[in-house]
């Protein structure tokens, strides 16, 4: 095993699951119930991994807090209803998880989406306890690219940020990891295409996460 990284910490969206379309249809639910237009599905796709207020700036460009509350009201409400049963791992997860859990190594998750959904998810495939810890957009103040929840889980696994790694599939995530002093890796399994990955300092770049293991090693 590669002794560096001995802690792999995961995003959640594009990274090890597929939630597009769940996402398109609490966002559009929410821009119904406020009379704005539809958001079409590759726009809603380019905001995966955003937290909801910046998801609503970026589609509206309204800044107005009162605005900004009650879609961010009415995308949970949606979510609560439909966005575990509209999320699916990509199918390279499974043997990857397993692969470094045999390797030895401690893994986690960092993301913007709500815990208990990673959670439900995670438990639903029967990986919920290959994971040592979860941090989601419910246990910190400020979302990524802020470094607070890496930094939690960095500490959490009781590691050191040189010697964990965060796997994340946007320039989000990749910022996160400058701003937190963790290596990075890309996967091209959501919409960044690799070039983009060239402003920031990178382990490498994977297809997808079933490349991850050997890597490592």
């Amino acid at each position: 095993m590669n002794p560096r990284f001995r802690s792999v910490i995961f995003d959640f969206d594009y990274t090890l699951a597929d939630s597009a379309g769940g996402i398109l249809e609490c966002l559009n639910f929410a821009f119904n119930e406020m009379n704005l237009p539809a958001v079409d599905a590759d726009t809603a796709c380019r905001t995966i991994g955003l937290s909801l207020p910046d998801t609503f700036h970026r589609l509206t460009g309204e800044s107005d807090r009162s605005r900004t509350r009650r879609f961010t009201h009415l995308f949970i409400q949606k979510a609560n209803e439909v966005m575990v049963d509209q999320t699916v791992l990509f199918n390279s997860v499974p043997g990857a998880i397993g692969r470094l859990r045999q390797q030895g190594r401690n893994l986690g998750i960092v993301s913007t989406k709500y815990r208990h959904r990673i959670e439900s998810v995670l438990e639903r495939e029967g990986l919920l306890e290959s994971f040592d810890v979860i941090v989601g957009g419910e246990d910190v103040a400020a979302h990524k690219p802020s470094p607070e929840g890496l930094l939690v889980a960095v500490e959490r696994l009781k590691s050191a940020a040189p010697n964990c790694l965060y796997v994340g599939d946007s320039l989000v995530d990749a910022e996160t990891a400058h701003r937190a002093g963790v290596p990075f890796a890309a996967v091209l399994t959501g919409v960044t295409e690799a070039d983009a990955f060239k402003a920031y300092p990178t382990e490498g770049v994977l297809g997808d996460l079933s490349e991850l293991p050997r890597w490592m090693e």
